[in-house]
């Protein structure tokens, strides 16, 4: 059965190397289109608008929400919002483009309704606790605080991924890769 509008969602922890996969993914398959979200955030230097993200005002966000041109979103802290504008993913699909979401798991569940069969839940599962906690210290982007708050919602984020089509263990990137191509392959019919 061939995929009117096709979309993969991906979800994973932070850490997790859901952003790294879908770099490979996308560089394997032209076809393949990364959503762009829209927030209201501020802009940081070397961001640009529709690229990185769309950049819109809380004022702005919230009339797209009343006017239905918001596919999901979330207040993540007062008014800090991030979600999917409606003609993102038509101007995707119009390209003739499979759509891929770099989502959190609230995010998934709320694409899951509006989509249904069109779409296909992927989670990225680090292989332990231990390497995620690892891997989040490598970096050395957080502070102590952010630290523990990103690994208490690493846990909260690794108890959905019951509600998930596929769960890939990533312990080895080019393994992860390839389980990941396979059920985007199958999930597309080819």
């Amino acid at each position: 059965m061939t995929k009117e509008k096709p979309a993969i969602i991906i979800s994973s922890p932070s850490g997790g190397g859901k952003g790294t996969i879908i770099r490979r993914l996308m560089q394997n398959n032209p076809r393949l289109a990364l959503s762009v979200s829209a927030t209201t955030r501020p802009m940081r230097e070397g961001e640009k608008h529709g690229v990185d993200y769309y950049f819109l005002s809380v004022e702005e966000f919230r009339q797209k929400i009343k006017e239905g041109e918001v596919v999901e979103w979330e207040e993540v802290y007062p008014g800090k919002m991030y979600g999917t504008l409606r003609s993102e993913l038509e101007r995707l699909w119009a390209d003739g483009k499979i759509i891929i979401f770099e989502i959190d798991v609230n995010g998934a569940m709320h694409l899951r309704e509006e989509f249904g069969d069109e779409a296909l839940l992927m989670y990225i599962t680090p292989p332990s606790l231990e390497v995620l906690e690892q891997r989040l210290r490598e970096r050395g982007t957080e502070d102590p605080e952010s630290f523990q708050v990103r690994m208490q919602r690493a846990e909260y984020e690794l108890s959905f991924q019951k509600e998930f089509d596929v769960v890939i263990m990533n312990d080895d990137l080019e393994t992860a890769v390839a389980d990941a191509e396979q059920a985007i392959s199958e999930f597309l019919g080819k």
